[in-house]
């Protein structure tokens, strides 16, 4: 799933995170976060670099010199990064690039799209999105509860606990493991009943 936010006022996707040195030319073995990455990798394209600030690369766009698929993996190659000692200069950066406004992809979202939506369960609401975390597993939406209080929940953006996300109507549907947004019932011998869940 592609994920979105602000930099610097422009409205950017996140789509890949270089994981490692390939190769001795400068080559860096890519983890998508796009459904798309032959549109998005072409010659040319420029990234704005998620580094920490004491990285070389802080501040700094690259531009894309080639992209294949190599032995089932993604691989990329950048402008003046030409030798293996570069690219493990750049190992762990975060991908971003500007998004056109009217540019769409199947189950992405910008997170300000996300952010606000109802959360509802059986037809409830029971909590409010108050902002998207992106780690490198998934994503997560951090949700309000309705009951109050200071606690956050944190909902894995999977499919199987988000099945529908739908902006026109304010709301995303949830169906989250019990425990999630209620303490569980305690049984007799003190301990958290599971609810049927494993």
């Amino acid at each position: 799933m592609v994920s979105q936010d602000r930099i610097q006022g422009r409205n950017q996707l996140r789509v890949g995170r270089l994981v490692k040195a390939h190769g001795l030319k400068g080559a860096l073995k890519l983890e998508l976060y796009t459904d798309n990455p032959e549109r998005r990798f072409v010659p040319g394209a420029a990234f704005t670099l998620q580094v920490p600030e004491a990285s070389p690369w802080h501040g700094k766009e690259i531009v894309v010199r080639e992209y294949r698929v190599m032995n089932g993996n993604p691989v990329v190659f950048f402008e003046d990064v030409d030798d293996r000692n570069a690219a493990e200069s750049l190992v762990r950066a975060i991908l971003w690039m500007d998004q056109d406004e009217d540019e769409t992809e199947d189950n992405a979202w910008f997170d300000h799209q996300l952010v606000g939506l109802d959360v509802v369960r059986d037809e409830t609401v029971v909590g409010r999105v108050v902002r998207v975390e992106h780690l490198p597993a998934q994503d997560l939406l951090i949700v309000k509860p309705s009951t109050g209080g200071t606690d956050e929940v944190m909902v894995p953006f999977v499919e199987a606990i988000v099945p529908t996300v739908d902006v026109a109507a304010g709301r995303v549907i949830v169906t989250p493991p019990a425990g999630l947004f209620e303490e569980l019932p305690e049984s007799e011998d003190g301990t958290a009943a599971s609810d049927g869940a494993e």
